[in-house]
């Protein structure tokens, strides 16, 4: 592994780069933060598929990509005289070592769940109205409730175990069968998608990671599946679901 005097001569040199493709690229010349904005959730999410994946030459990569956007970024606010990168730095510095009191200062923790629970307690000492005030708004709705869930947590909202938090899943979803009107099903049908968050939460399992596998899993088969109907000559929109089923159980024994 590289030294620190290594990591701070390549960080330097990456700053260097940036000031010259500010100065000489005309792409690079033309970009904003916002004609910036969604690249940035594109790379995120790269770098999100190759974490999935543990896949460690994809995330140096897409890690590489990501950290290029926020030097971008430091870059585009030094030009609006607002900060540059050492203020993002320092200014992380500052809100890391305030949130660590049990590394920094007195504070003595007993464990993860405690550290936790100072943390959202100090986020509030810093100004934050609403303990879910840091929650952003565009997050994808799954993120976005465990994200919830884990906040409120920190002040003691939460079900005693998983069994009691599978009790409330049982709940919304005998709410959800007993509704018939469409817009209030929906509703309810929102409330068993937070109720099972977070039951799968509290058991230790992301709900996220969890439906992306099984995401990637179904396509897996289901190409499989086509490559099959090919190889024996058969056209899926002409095909029953038994038969379809036939050849997804057969997909199932390979992918």
């Amino acid at each position: 592994m590289n030294s620190k005097e290594q990591k701070l001569e390549a960080f330097s040199k990456l700053l260097d780069i940036m000031d010259d493709l500010r100065e000489k690229c005309p792409w690079d010349k033309k970009q904003d933060l916002q004609s910036l904005r969604h690249l940035t959730l594109e790379e995120v999410y790269e770098l999100s598929d190759a974490l999935l994946e543990e896949n460690l030459t994809e995330i140096k990569k897409e890690l590489g990509d990501v950290l290029l956007h926020l030097v971008f970024y430091a870059k585009i606010g030094s030009e609006k005289k607002s900060f540059d990168i050492a203020d993002v730095i320092n200014s992380l510095n500052e809100k890391l070592i305030f949130r660590h009191p049990h590394i920094y200062g007195n504070v003595e923790v007993k464990d993860e769940e405690e550290v936790k629970q100072n943390w959202e307690k100090l986020k509030l000492k810093e100004g934050n109205k609403s303990i879910l005030a840091g929650v952003p708004k565009s997050l994808p709705p799954i993120i976005k409730a465990y994200r919830i869930q884990e906040k409120v947590k920190g002040i003691g909202f939460e079900f005693a175990s998983a069994e009691d938090a599978w009790k409330k899943v049982d709940e919304e979803l005998a709410e959800f069968h007993a509704e018939t009107n469409p817009e209030k099903k929906e509703q309810e049908l929102g409330d068993v998608f937070f109720s099972l968050i977070n039951y799968a939460r509290i058991s230790g399992l992301n709900a996220d990671s969890a439906l992306e596998r099984t995401n990637i899993k179904f396509i897996k088969r289901f190409q499989m599946l086509e490559k099959l109907a090919l190889e024996k000559n058969l056209n899926l929109s002409e095909m029953s679901l038994e038969e379809m089923d036939i050849l997804w159980e057969e997909a199932k024994k390979t992918v």
